[in-house]
């Protein structure tokens, strides 16, 4: 059964002659965190100015984490306006935030904001920051993670990107969107399917598989020059590109000499190696966040289970115990959690388990959930399920008290991966 791991439709988008916008796609939000931090936000002073609407931006990204309860001041302020705390507090808000936008004389806007402690009367962050038309929705995400990081500790993820795979009708595409669905940009097209894209670190490259050739072939591409580079085009099945933490290897699933086996190869595409060599299927390998290791998906002992390894190559231990089937190894960036899809009473669901305890966690309840994904501060998963028989996203918090559905008009979504950090 592992062999279906292998043989799903792989194949690739023909490059697009430019970055498409496309539909957005459409974010409903359930549940909320543990705790909520009730957060003002006055409106910015001469947002209205402006293309964007700063706050109501920031209001999105925080009200979509589960973890704020928005009050509104019902006021403009900037980070100028004299703050009367006592009202600010009497609405029952911990924090206050304020700002302006000013348009500047070569077009960009200055983009400046304050959050403010309202029981200890004083200022906890703030900064500026100019953005062309183009990257005001940026500014605000900024903002936003810099909200969540001085209020719950870690830095949000609301200024990354996702990847993603849409079908409408015969057109198969490639998209790439800002984390609130926004954004939408076609990076590649095709009539045929593709899986397994991989954001390189950088957020500048995405790795993926495809058909093109008639057999499946590794492909980076270069999502600003969208040039391309053939990775892995060995006989049998190339596939399960994962890029190394420091972007320079990837590591693969390769059929080049007989069953898959896991190698990893220079980012050009150099310098192949075998780092297992068993009578196994070994495939969707993945890199652990220091790269010190290797997570991987084999059916050794009998059912597909997850094994761990050095990136070097050598024994490998078994990190799955429970359940007879789990694939699709994922691992937080802090090293501490796994995340991956098991098959139980004929369902696939996703499971988070903590790898110092043991302790293992469903976070999913669809009949065919798929393709976990990581948010760069290792709060939330992002996967594919199905429902009605068609496609959609999910994000699912890590506690799994926080979610998200993420859907389209145009068609089938799946294959999500969580990219970095934009700069």
């Amino acid at each position: 059964m592992i062999k279906k791991i292998l043989t799903r439709a792989i194949v690739v988008f023909g490059v697009a002659q430019a970055l498409t916008v496309h539909a957005q796609l459409r974010v409903e939000t359930s549940g909320v965190g543990a705790t909520q931090i009730p957060i003002a936000i006055a409106s910015f002073a001469d947002e209205g100015l402006s293309p964007q609407q700063v706050t109501a931006i920031i209001k999105d990204d925080l009200t979509r984490s589960g973890y704020f309860k928005i009050i509104d001041t019902g006021s403009v302020m900037s980070e100028t306006t004299p703050v009367n705390f006592g009202e600010i507090k009497s609405r029952g808000a911990d924090a206050l935030v304020v700002g302006s936008v000013q348009r500047l004389a070569d077009g960009r806007y200055d983009v400046r904001y304050r959050l403010l402690d309202t029981l200890k009367q004083a200022p906890l962050s703030g900064f500026g920051q100019a953005a062309g038309n183009d990257r005001l929705r940026l500014a605000a995400h900024r903002i936003a993670d810099d909200i969540y990081e001085k209020l719950i500790g870690i830095r949000g993820d609301f200024s990354t990107r996702v990847a993603y795979v849409t079908k409408a009708g015969n057109e198969y595409r490639l998209e790439v969107a800002d984390s609130d669905g926004q954004g939408t940009q076609i990076a590649l097209r095709s009539n045929e399917p593709i899986i397994s894209p991989a954001w390189s670190p950088d957020g500048t490259k995405v790795a993926y598989v495809s058909f093109e050739s008639k057999k499946p072939v590794v492909y980076v591409q270069d999502l600003v020059s969208r040039q391309r580079v053939t990775i892995a085009n060995y006989k049998g099945s190339n596939s399960a590109p994962s890029w190394s933490p420091d972007g320079s290897k990837l590591a693969l699933a390769l059929a080049r000499e007989g069953l898959t086996q896991v190698y990893v190869v220079n980012a050009d595409g150099s310098g192949l190696r075998r780092l297992t060599n068993t009578n196994s299927i070994e495939t969707e390998p993945q890199f652990s966040p220091d790269g010190q290791s290797i997570y991987f998906t084999s059916d050794r002992s009998g059912g597909p289970q997850i094994y761990k390894m050095p990136a070097g190559g050598g024994e490998a231990q078994r990190v799955t115990f429970n359940g007879i089937y789990n694939i699709s190894p994922r691992i937080a960036p802090d090293g501490k959690t796994l995340a991956y899809i098991s098959r139980r009473e004929g369902r696939f669901q996703l499971y988070a388990l903590d790898l110092a305890s043991g302790q293992e966690l469903r976070l999913s309840d669809g009949p065919r959930d798929e393709a976990p994904s990581f948010s760069p501060n290792g709060r939330y998963l992002m996967y594919a399920t199905e429902s009605g028989r068609r496609g959609s996203l999910a994000v699912v918090s890590v506690d799994g008290r926080v979610r998200h559905r993420l859907t389209t008009q145009a068609g089938d979504v799946r294959e999500p991966t969580w990219g970095p950090f934009m700069k």
